[in-house]
C-alpha cells in the first residue's frame, strides 16, 4: 500500500491534472456536457495507455537509442524540477509546451484527447521519465501490480478532475487554481 500511495503522490505532482483545468476549460467552453464528459473520458483513456507503454515499453526505447538509465535519471530530474519551478512561478502552461501558436492550433482541432491534453500537458517527459525509472526498480510481479493500478487511479482521478472542471474553476476561480498549482510546485 505504501509504494501504491508513493507512486500516486509523484504521479499527481508530476502530471498536475489540477493545471490543465484552466486549459481544459478555455478548450471546451463551446462544448456541451456529453461532450466535455466524452473528452475527460478519451484523454484520460490516453493518459493510461501512455503511461502504460511508458512503463512497459520505456526501457526497450533507451536501449535503443543507446540512452542509459543513468542518463535519464539525470534528464529526467531537470524535467522534474524545471516542471515544479514552472508550477511555482506561474508559467506552467509555457513549460508545458502551450506556447501561443499551440494554443491556437489547439482551438481549431476537432479532437484534443491526445495533443494537447494528454501529450504534453498530462503525460509528459517527466512523467514518462518517472516511469522508465520505475519500471527499472521495481520489477516483480506484485510491484508491477501496484504500479499499474497506481496508474489506473491517476487516470481515473485526472478523468473525474477533468470531468468537473468547470465546478473546480466556478467554486475555486483562477486565484485558487493557481494557488493549488504553486502548492503542487511545492511539492514536487
Amino acid at each position: 500500500m505504501n509504494l501504491f500511495l508513493v507512486v500516486i503522490a509523484a504521479l499527481f505532482s508530476i502530471m498536475n491534472p489540477l493545471g490543465t483545468v484552466p486549459v481544459f476549460v478555455g478548450l471546451t467552453k463551446e462544448k456541451t456536457k456529453k461532450e466535455i464528459f466524452s473528452i475527460a473520458f478519451y484523454t484520460a483513456l490516453n493518459v493510461f495507455i501512455i503511461l502504460l507503454i511508458s512503463f512497459f515499453l520505456g526501457k526497450y526505447l533507451l536501449i535503443f537509442f543507446g540512452i542509459s538509465i543513468q542518463s535519464l535519471k539525470i534528464a529526467g530530474g531537470m524535467i522534474i524540477i524545471t516542471s515544479g519551478f514552472a508550477l511555482l512561478t506561474g508559467s506552467f502552461t509555457k513549460h508545458k509546451g502551450m506556447k501561443k501558436s499551440v494554443k491556437e492550433d489547439a482551438f481549431t482541432r476537432s479532437d484534443i484527447t491526445l495533443t494537447p491534453l494528454a501529450i504534453p500537458m498530462l503525460a509528459g517527459p517527466g512523467t514518462i521519465s518517472l516511469l522508465i525509472t520505475y519500471n527499472q526498480q521495481y520489477n516483480n510481479l506484485i510491484e508491477i501490480l501496484i504500479l499499474t493500478a497506481a496508474m489506473f487511479s491517476i487516470s481515473l482521478i485526472t478523468f473525474f478532475i477533468l470531468r468537473s472542471s468547470n465546478i473546480i474553476v466556478k467554486y475555486l476561480g483562477a486565484s485558487g487554481l493557481n494557488a493549488l498549482s504553486r502548492i503542487i510546485g511545492f511539492i514536487t
